[in-house]
């Protein structure tokens, strides 16, 4: 009587374990994927960065498609709706005398700014171009303001903004102090050359998600050049 009372005792516990056991491995596993999805993520980055700081034109066609190929393992593709992951590139330039004589608004010799180069002594954007899933993500750098009288005109095939544009309006301003290499005194950035492009990748993508565990979230790193 006493042994047929305890069968089936044994089974209860394991499915009692199992309620602990299961949850665990699940949360254990989304946790390990998804670090090795942020590894991917920084060297997409990373990537990106160093061909887009050397001159790859990622306006064109055949640059984005070796960039998707690059970024496979997140599922990068220049189809947005297919796409689960999102590069943005950003290129950024300091507003001096130089650049006010380039956009017209600077006078004698050497050029001086004038009043018209509102953006002199500010960083400004002078190229944009998202690739991927423009909807996964926004830059943590900002954005150039395309709307309204200080917005600027950004060229839908080549993301590119005028001198005219990113040295006159105020939608051209980024706003990037807290990972800025340059210092800036009294409108004089030590140790940049006139001229000087920034050069900045951001890479984003999907995580995987294991509810209530693992909420949905997404990966995300950036590359300064």
């Amino acid at each position: 009587m006493r042994q047929r009372n305890r069968k089936g005792g044994a089974a209860i516990e394991f499915a009692f374990v199992l309620m602990v056991l299961v949850p665990m491995l699940l949360g254990t596993g989304a946790v390990g994927v998804n670090m090795v999805r942020t590894l991917q993520t920084v060297q997409l980055a990373r990537d990106a960065g160093h061909m887009y700081a050397r001159g790859i034109d990622f306006s064109q066609p055949g640059n984005q498609t070796v960039l998707t190929q690059i970024g496979s393992s997140l599922g990068l593709s220049t189809t947005a709706s297919s796409s689960s992951s999102v590069v943005i590139l950003s290129a950024l330039t300091y507003v001096d005398d130089s650049a006010c004589a380039g956009a017209g608004a600077a006078s004698g010799t050497p050029a001086v700014h004038t009043s018209a180069c509102t953006n002199y002594g500010k960083w400004v954007f002078t190229q944009r171009l998202e690739i991927g899933n423009t909807n996964l993500r926004t830059s943590n750098m900002g954005s150039p303001l395309t709307s309204g009288p200080t917005g600027v005109t950004v060229n839908s095939t080549t993301g590119k903004i005028s001198q005219v544009d990113y040295c006159t309006k105020a939608g051209a301003v980024a706003n990037f102090n807290s990972i800025n290499p340059y210092s800036d005194v009294n409108n004089v950035v030590s140790g940049l050359p006139s001229g000087q492009v920034l050069y900045i990748a951001e890479a984003g993508a999907n995580a995987w998600a294991v509810k209530p565990f693992v909420g949905a979230t997404s990966t995300y790193s950036f590359g300064l050049f």
